[in-house]
């Protein structure tokens, strides 16, 4: 009777091929998480990333607002709007709402660039030239943290459809993230004057 035709013999081959395969599928699917979680990370970092430069230029733009709120009813009125977007961006706890808050700023921000460029008495009294490149600065910030932001999800979203990430993904509870931010045609254009 040869050795390699008995049924221990074969037995055992089964069992060491099949702890094989789980032992190399245990640690591919390790990989694989850690590489998914890693993406879902860069994408949170990237966001928070956002979130802190989109705060900033909030704060920004309001220290150079405030001083102008005694000059007109119209630049109180501005400096209001600027107060509340800057205060509900500050509370806001997802994208979507940062985004909705964020674009309440940027309404009041072209609000008071056109105030500032109607009123003399304000240019006038308060320097004011670098208010534009100011406000121009700092949407640039946010602009590169935004990019920065979907090119983090694209890669996180492009993982997941990968094989075997994909089986990986839908067994761990990894989901597509869609929150993508949107640059609207002429955002940021209130800051000329």
């Amino acid at each position: 009777m040869n050795w390699y035709n008995s049924a221990a013999v074969r037995n055992a081959l089964i069992v060491i091929g099949v702890v094989s395969l789980l032992a190399i599928s245990g640690v591919k699917y390790a990989s694989v998480r850690n590489r998914l979680l890693t993406e879902r990370t860069a994408v949170s970092t990237q966001w928070a990333e956002v979130a802190s430069a989109m705060q900033r230029r909030a704060d920004i733009i309001f220290n150079l607002a405030n001083p102008m709120k005694d000059f007109s009813h119209d630049t109180g009125d501005v400096v209001v709007k600027i107060a509340e977007a800057r205060a509900t961006l500050s509370g806001s706890r997802t994208p979507q709402d940062t985004m909705a808050a964020y674009d309440r700023l940027n309404l009041a921000i072209s609000r008071l660039l056109s105030v500032v460029q109607n009123e003399r008495r304000l240019r006038a009294e308060v320097k004011l030239s670098h208010l534009p490149d100011d406000v121009s600065n700092t949407e640039n910030e946010v602009n590169i943290a935004r990019e920065r932001y979907n090119e983090a999800l694209q890669t996180y979203n492009a993982a997941l459809q990968l094989f075997p990430n994909n089986i990986v993904a839908a067994m761990s509870g990894f989901t597509r993230n869609d929150a993508y931010i949107q640059t609207e045609a002429g955002a940021g254009q209130g800051a000329k004057m």
